[in-house]
C-alpha cells in the first residue's frame, strides 16, 4: 500500500509506503498525477518519505513500477527520498542513470529540509 498525496499549491507529491507496493498504488497515483501534469506541464518535486523500504508485492508490481517511473520521469523536476532504509539510501545514486530528475537523500528526520529543497 502507497499513500499518496499531491500538495496541488506546490505541485509536491508525497508518497508513504506502508505495505508492500502493488500494480494498483501505481494506477491510482497516476489517476490523480496525470491530471495535474496535463495542466501544469510538471511537477515540482515527489517527496518518497519512508522510515523502511517495505518492497514489492510481486513481480508484476515491481513492472507496474518501473512503467510509471518511465511514463513519469520527464515531468518531474526534483525527487526526495526521506528515509533511513538502506534502500532508499542507495536508490537516488541508481535512480540518477535512469531519470531525469535531480535526486537527492534526506535522512528520515530531515523531512522539512526535503521539502524546503523541493520548492527551491
Amino acid at each position: 500500500m502507497l499513500d499518496h498525496k499531491l500538495l496541488e499549491a506546490e505541485g509536491i507529491l508525497v508518497l508513504t509506503p506502508q505495505a508492500p507496493l502493488t500494480s494498483d498504488d501505481f494506477k491510482g497515483i497516476a489517476a490523480e498525477v496525470d491530471p495535474y501534469i496535463d495542466s501544469k506541464g510538471n511537477l515540482q518535486g515527489i517527496l518518497i518519505e519512508a522510515e523502511s523500504f517495505p518492497g514489492w508485492h510481486d513481480f508484476g508490481s515491481f513492472v507496474s513500477h518501473v512503467q510509471f517511473v518511465r511514463n513519469h520521469h520527464r515531468h518531474v523536476k526534483k525527487i526526495a527520498a526521506v528515509s533511513d532504509s538502506e534502500f532508499l539510501t542507495i536508490a537516488p545514486k541508481i535512480a540518477s542513470h535512469f531519470v531525469q530528475a535531480e535526486v537527492r537523500h534526506f535522512a528520515f528526520g530531515d523531512r522539512e529540509a526535503a521539502m524546503t529543497w523541493l520548492k527551491e
